[in-house]
This record gives structure tokens, C-alpha cells and sequence, in this order.
């Protein structure tokens, strides 16, 4: 029996490996034996898929589970993003949603995401529970997905419609038309391409066709895997700011004017400014371990509470569903921010980033400047090493009993273990040293001055790591 993990945000494996029909309903019969268990009263999930290869079979067969189950189905018409199921389970009322998606991973990849009744990441509570109840095997009596339709048991509804609508009701969309700013779109390939293409059908799109294979590409908006987006912005040389979304469109990219990538350090830091500084808003910022020390410089610079995760975007949907949160964001590109749900959205973040540039008439370079001129420039740096379980396992040990005591020339003057091991350095530097749960990787952040100094730090302690 091959034995279902969930990770930080939910269950992936590879397609017909073993994400597979049959593991795909056992994980459902495990989240309908929790929604029977936890909300008796309310039998309701919402379920849709993003634009994965065979996520329209593997949505209809959880929604086959449901219903064997006794629990109605509200079904998204067509592909839809992660934040359409959270809002959905929101506006339906439902007990959860789900979410057929890898997210950013690679196309051979999917996955099965489960989104709370509040509309963000199940807590880590309930996806134990959840796990706990995945059986070795199914023993309830499946229908088909057309007789539980005719009995009423699975509605069909327009999600992408209802985001659209809330988008429409809460930017300032005439302002970022009218501003006489370009802008530019890279779905690749993802779930968020006919919500630009419907609010914005004039911008510039790219990669905004169906295409399960994302071109080979994995569908994670980082700097590496976006070279053709980053040079349409340089040779275009009139698109004032890019915006890319991932997969299921809950992480978010962005390039300015001359085509450099901007990193989610400095969109944490944008947002607070923005909606503390010119939009009067109040709230805790929440980030995690391994964003820059810059966000809690404005934080306090603004009188605001900041609290430190540990890494995962769930960590801080804990709390914005119980606290009073401004903004939330981790390094990875997952940002929310209040007056939604607490959901990750690289579009909702995107456009809150477009009104922002719309509303002032500065460009994004001159919005950075002005977070400069509150907490000083930095640069943020990270590598993955790719190495054995032994190695790994070897530098952890290392990590935990105290061995490393210099990185080269930079001394560690303390050390936070939150989750990994941060090295202070001196000055505002760090680097950062974090496993992979799943595979034989390490995970390498650092924090300098400039570009070159924090891809200094990186050489320099990788060196000393695999010595």
C-alpha cells in the first residue's frame, strides 16, 4: 500500500505513479470521514481543479467519493486558482474545499489541497486528521458522476465569475486603465489567465493558453524560469510593470520596468507601506523565518506588532483568521493582506501592487525607493543544494550542536533555530541553513547589502557546509 504524506500545503505525487484514481479516493473518503466527524451539521465541500492534465478526472472522482458519503458537492465549471475554492468555500458556506493542483511543481506532477470553512490552508490540525483517516482501501459504493448530478448531489457553479465580481469590488480597476501605465501578465499556463484576460483583455498576456504540459516548464514564478517574460519586458521597453502567477495563481512574480526581477521581501515591504502609510490601515505584519529583517525594521518604524513563523504559509492563516493582520507573507512568493480572505493570491496581491503605482503616478522603482528611504536598501540571496541524505543529515548534526562557528571571513554572532538555523553575522547579514522534509536538499538564504555580497555569503558558506 503506498502511504499518503501531506506536506506543507497538501498531498503531490507524480500523475499515474502515485497520484493515481484509487490514492486520489482515498484521500477523499479521509476528508469525507473528517467533514462527517467535524461538521455533521454541514455535509458541503467545494471541489475544482486547476489546469493540471487529468484534473477534471481526478476532481469528479473525489466529488464521487462526497456523494457516496452523503456530502453534496459544489463543482467549479472548468479550471479554477486555489484562492477561487478558499473564497468559494466562503460564499457556499462549505465545510471544505479542495483543490485538485501541484501548485508550482513540474507537469507530471498533481495534487489534493484542502481549504478551511474560512477560506486559507486547513491548519496543521486538520490535516493530521485527515491523513489519519485515509484507508488502505475504499469499501463504499460509487455512483457515477452523472447520477449523482441527477440526484441532486453535486451542483455546478461559476467560481471564476464570483472572483471576478469580488475583484471588481474591491480595486480601483478604472485607475490602473486609465493611468497610461503599461502592464504585463505571465499565467504560465496556470489557473489565473481568464481572470486577466476578462479584467484586463488590453494588457500584455503571455502564456495564457491551456497547456498541461506548461511548455516543459514547472509553473513557479521565480527569476529562472521566466527568461522569455523578463526579455518581453526589456525589449518592449514601455511595460511598466510584469506580474506572474504560479500553477494554481496563489504565488506571485513581478519585474519592474527594466525587466529585474522583484522579489517577495520587497512586495511584503510595498504592501505595508502602501496600506499602512497611504491607506491608513492598521493590523500585525506576520512573516516567516527566512524573510528579510527589513520587514520588521518597518514594522516597528510604522508602530506595528510583527510576529515571525515558522516557514509555511499556514503558520500565518492561523493567525489571520483569529488576529488582527495588515499583511502576510513568507519568502516564497505566498502573500495575503487584509480585507480578504487569508488565502496566498498572486493576482489579488498583484493588482493591490498596480492600484498602488496607479494611485501615486510613481513607477515601481520610485515605490521601492521610498521603502529604502524608510529601512535602507538590502538584497536577498538563496541557493538549494542537491546532495545525499548522509551529507545532509551530517550538516544538520553540525547545525544543532553548535560546530559552525565562522562562514569564511563572516563570524556568526548568534543563532535562532525557529525552524532551520539562521547565523547572524553582523551588520543586518545572515544566512540561513533549512532541510527539505521530502528530499535530499538544503535550502541556503542570506541578506546583504547588495546582489554581489549576498551571493557572496551563499559561496562562502556553501563551502564550508559540504567541506
Amino acid at each position: 500500500m503506498y502511504v499518503i504524506k501531506f506536506g506543507t500545503d497538501g498531498w503531490r505525487g507524480i500523475i499515474a505513479d502515485e497520484f493515481t484514481v484509487e490514492n486520489v479516493r482515498r484521500v477523499a473518503q479521509g476528508t469525507a470521514d473528517y467533514i462527517k466527524a467535524s461538521f455533521p451539521n454541514n455535509l458541503t465541500v467545494v471541489i475544482g481543479h486547476d489546469c493540471r492534465f487529468a484534473g477534471e478526472l481526478f476532481a469528479e472522482n473525489t466529488a464521487r467519493v462526497m456523494n457516496a458519503n452523503g456530502i453534496k458537492v459544489i463543482m467549479a465549471k472548468g479550471f479554477v486558482s486555489t484562492p477561487m475554492i478558499s473564497l468559494g468555500a466562503v460564499k457556499y458556506g462549505a465545510a471544505l474545499g479542495v483543490i485538485i493542483t501541484a501548485s508550482h511543481n513540474p507537469h507530471t506532477y498533481n495534487g489534493f489541497k484542502l481549504k478551511a470553512h474560512y477560506g486559507g490552508p486547513s491548519s496543521p490540525a486538520v490535516i493530521d486528521a485527515v491523513e489519519k483517516a485515509i484507508p488502505e482501501t475504499l469499501s463504499v459504493t460509487l455512483a457515477s458522476h452523472e447520477e449523482n448530478i441527477k440526484a441532486g448531489m453535486v451542483e455546478y457553479v461559476d467560481l471564476e465569475t464570483m472572483y471576478v465580481n469580488e475583484v471588481e469590488s474591491k480595486f480601483d480597476l478604472k485607475a490602473i486603465a486609465d493611468s497610461k501605465m503599461e502592464f504585463a501578465y505571465d499565467a504560465m499556463y496556470g489557473a489565473g489567465q481568464n481572470v486577466m484576460r476578462r479584467v484586463f483583455p488590453d494588457i500584455t498576456l503571455l502564456h495564457c493558453e491551456h497547456n498541461p504540459g506548461f511548455d516543459g516548464q514547472a509553473p513557479e514564478p521565480i527569476d529562472k524560469n521566466l527568461s522569455e517574460f523578463r526579455e518581453l519586458i526589456r525589449v518592449s521597453g514601455d511595460i511598466d510593470c510584469g506580474l506572474v502567477t504560479d500553477g494554481d495563481a496563489d504565488r506571485i512574480g513581478l519585474y519592474n520596468k527594466e525587466g529585474k526581477f522583484v522579489d517577495s521581501h520587497h512586495i511584503i515591504l510595498l504592501l505595508v507601506h502602501y496600506l499602512h502609510k497611504y491607506k491608513g490601515m492598521d493590523g500585525k505584519v506576520i512573516t516567516t523565518f527566512s524573510a528579510t529583517n527589513k520587514i520588521t525594521e518597518m514594522a516597528k518604524a510604522y508602530g506595528l506588532e510583527i510576529e515571525i513563523t515558522k516557514i509555511g504559509f499556514k503558520y500565518i492563516c492561523e493567525k489571520m483568521v483569529t488576529e488582527n493582520v495588515l499583511v502576510g507573507g513568507e519568502e516564497s512568493g505566498g502573500i495575503a493582506i487584509k480585507g480578504f480572505i487569508p488565502e496566498r493570491d498572486g493576482i489579488w496581491i498583484g493588482l493591490t501592487l498596480w492600484e498602488f503605482m496607479a494611485k501615486t503616478g510613481k513607477s515601481l522603482n520610485e515605490l521601492i525607493q521610498e521603502v529604502y528611504d524608510v529601512v535602507g536598501s538590502f538584497a536577498m540571496g538563496r541557493i538549494d543544494l542537491h546532495i545525499t541524505e548522509e551529507i545532509k543529515q551530517k550538516v544538520l548534526a553540525n547545525c544543532k550542536a553548535g560546530l559552525y562557528t565562522a562562514f569564511g571571513n563572516y563570524k556568526i554572532e548568534k543563532t535562532e533555530d525557529l525552524d532551520g538555523y539562521k547565523f547572524h553575522l553582523g551588520n543586518g547579514e545572515w544566512v540561513m541553513v533549512r532541510a527539505s522534509g521530502t528530499e535530499p536538499v538544503l535550502r541556503v538564504y542570506s541578506e546583504s547589502d547588495t546582489d554581489e555580497n549576498a551571493t557572496k555569503i551563499l559561496e562562502v558558506t556553501k563551502a564550508v557546509l559540504l567541506s
